[in-house]
């Protein structure tokens, strides 16, 4: 290697350093010398492995049925087999890293990101990355490959062309090629290695984990650095060379929803990636109208003079769904907030808490919202989990209808939402402009749940910068939480593995509702209502013409005010009742026509509107009381559609 070359990428190790202010970061080839000294698994440790795969494969792994169906394959076969291998101790044993890329085959040909093996120490902490990342465009039809962030430095940046000419790679040239192989293939061939349900997912994960690599769900890159050529910002063509490097992190990606994984529904690789492009590329939220550390941030933004909220979710891996409900609904209604349009932005969002993705859509609907259902893989074995996990857990509503597949024949338990009542509908309605979700194939997990239960309940428009989502549609459980599900089994067939390794598997299925209902999620996803493709400008400017097309498609909806507020006084109850109406004019039949007034859920009035508006009204709804009585004002529209509900209480 040349000397330059050894300059360069200790240059780079020293940005990677100086960025968290400790030794967290070393080359590729450093990390694989130090992960070979130790690292290494005995025959009884793999065969450890391999049992309790076969056992989560055989007894607990919902989509079995369907991955066999859909991908005909086989990991109860693949894992026998390498059982029935190790258990051949006159053999030859392979090197470790060969067993982490059979099990890792096995694990990837189900095609599914929440049942996966993940790698012991030294690997189960780090992630090889380039310091830069890449995203799609297309340009008049064609499709381009572009760098959106750097951390390469000014000297690093020089490049030179064959013919002698100068070209900086940095922030928005055009990605040509990756070691001489087009950018294109070298993504749908990291795609195929990848665990999306379908081509718009698996491409979208080759790209996403192209120069970030999470090694506790993938193997080391084999080369120790890229050749990248590109074409510069003044139309040179030129070769720059990047060396991977190895970031270690106390966090393994999972310690967020850990507490309540027995309801969460994430990927965990695209989490860990999020966090390194957080300490890599920090973002500026000085210009927000609110934010949540790590969750989400809110902007007003105005496009062809309409003025609506943004919010971009970047996960739903919260502490307390409860406590992210009142936040959210703060957020959208306190002074300042646009409300007469909302753009929900989850592109790229892992899932988390699914119950906390669940709870929010209440607030942008008048609709009563039906959360998903969810389903067990009948077999004895989750039989005793679901009678003998703690109660806290809240399984029993799942063991009789496994008990009874003896009998039925049922391959799936009957389904129960995760999510229940008071969580999902406890509020109401507290947003009254139309709503748009943006979503793409790296939606994933509980916010594939968030995005099919907005489109089941008919909340508004999915806007798609893909042709699906990530079509993850489960809840998963780690061996750990198995392993805690049945501690008062003495004949549980779990056993906690070796060397910090870890196994999580699809332990329930979500099934949807509406119109779909008894669809399931996993493979099929949530098809966008509005296809858009991602140009240059919306990489390098804020995503313009993505949020062009979100206003046009507010602009087409209509728009509402409802508010009930009680007046304090003696003898009677009173509300001061207002409403109003904001519709296109080829959509008059959807102006407000009444309102009507329920205390304690029995109707006692209702005000008719003029062209779409009830003026400030005050009205009586009966005697005070010592008691505290729930009011409902509904807002009916000209066709006898619900299109606002508000709620509050009164004595």
């Amino acid at each position: 290697m040349a000397e330059v070359e050894v300059g360069r990428r200790r240059d780079l190790l020293d940005i990677a350093r100086s960025r968290n202010g400790r030794r967290t970061e070393r080359d590729l080839r450093t990390f694989l010398d130090l992960s070979e000294r130790g690292a290494g698994l005995s025959r009884e440790e793999r065969l450890q492995i391999v049992e309790q795969a076969l056992v989560l494969m055989e007894m607990n792994y919902v989509h079995l049925p369907m991955k066999r169906a859909i991908h005909a394959i086989d990991p109860i076969q693949q894992l026998k087999l390498l059982r029935f291998h190790l258990a051949e101790w006159n053999a030859d044993l392979e090197s470790t890293i060969d067993f982490h890329r059979r099990m890792l085959s096995i694990f990837g040909s189900t095609r599914d990101l929440h049942t996966l093996y993940l790698l012991p120490e030294p690997f189960r902490d780090c992630t090889a990355y380039l310091p830069f990342l890449i995203e799609q465009c297309f340009d008049r039809g064609a499709e381009r490959f572009i760098v959106t962030r750097t951390a390469v430095d000014d000297e690093e940046a020089l490049s030179w062309s064959e013919e002698g000419r100068e070209a900086r790679f940095e922030r928005g040239v055009e990605v040509l090629a990756w070691n001489g192989v087009p950018i294109v293939r070298v993504i749908e061939i990291n795609g195929e290695m990848q665990a999306g349900s379908n081509p718009d997912a698996r491409f979208a994960r080759g790209l996403d984990n192209l120069t970030i690599r999470p090694l506790n769900n993938t193997l080391p890159p084999d080369e120790m650095w890229v050749d990248i050529l590109f074409r510069a910002k003044n139309g040179v063509i030129a070769s720059h060379r990047s060396y991977w490097l190895v970031h270690k992190t106390s966090d393994t990606g999972e310690s967020s929803a850990s507490h309540s994984r027995k309801r969460t529904a994430l990927d965990v690789k695209r989490t860990r990636i999020l966090e390194v492009k957080r300490e890599l590329y920090p973002r500026d939220d000085s210009a927000t109208v609110g934010s949540i550390k790590d969750i989400l941030y809110a902007v007003k933004k105005t496009v062809h003079g309409q003025t609506f909220g943004y919010i971009r979710i970047f996960s739903f891996a919260v502490e307390d769904a409860w406590r992210f409900r009142r936040s959210f609904a703060k957020l959208i209604t306190k002074d300042g907030f646009p409300q007469d349009g909302l753009v929900l932005d989850v592109r790229g969002n892992p899932g988390g808490d699914i119950r906390a993705a669940e709870s929010l859509l209440q607030l942008l609907t008048p609709n009563t919202i039906e959360p998903e259902s969810f389903e067990f893989l009948n077999t004895p074995l989750n039989f005793q989990i679901c009678k003998s996990a703690p109660d806290g857990w809240d399984l029993k509503r799942w063991g009789p209808s496994i008990g009874d597949s003896v009998l039925t024949g049922a391959t799936y338990s009957a389904g129960f939402p995760l999510t229940l009542g008071a969580l999902c509908n406890g509020i109401g309605q507290v947003y009254y402009g139309p709503v748009v979700l943006i979503t793409d194939a790296l939606s994933y997990s509980a916010t594939d749940i968030f995005a099919a239960g907005f489109q089941d309940n008919e909340i508004g428009p999915i806007l798609g910068t893909g042709g699906n989502t990530g079509a993850g549609g489960a809840n998963f459980w780690s061996l750990d939480d198995l392993l805690r599900a049945q501690k008062k089994d003495p004949a549980s067939p779990f056993k906690k593995l070796p060397k910090g390794a870890e196994l999580i598997v699809a332990m329930r299925r979500s099934i949807r509702v509406g119109l779909r209902a008894g669809s399931p999620l996993e493979e099929f996803g949530v098809l966008p209502d509005v296809p858009h493709f991602m140009t240059k400008r919306d990489l390098l400017s804020d995503n313009v013409d993505l949020l062009s097309r979100a206003a046009r498609l507010i602009q087409q909806r209509p728009s509402f005010q409802l508010s009930v507020n009680p007046v304090s006084g003696e003898g009677a109850s009173r509300m001061v009742v207002s409403a109003a109406s904001k519709v296109p004019t080829s959509k008059a039949s959807r102006k407000i026509s009444r309102v009507d007034i329920y205390v304690n859920g029995r109707p006692v009035l209702s005000i008719d509107a003029q062209d779409g508006t009830v003026p400030t009204t005050e009205v009586e709804i009966g005697r005070n009381g010592t008691a505290r009585r729930a009011v409902e004002a509904q807002a009916w529209d000209l066709a006898g559609r619900l299109v606002a509900v508000c709620r509050t209480t009164v004595r």
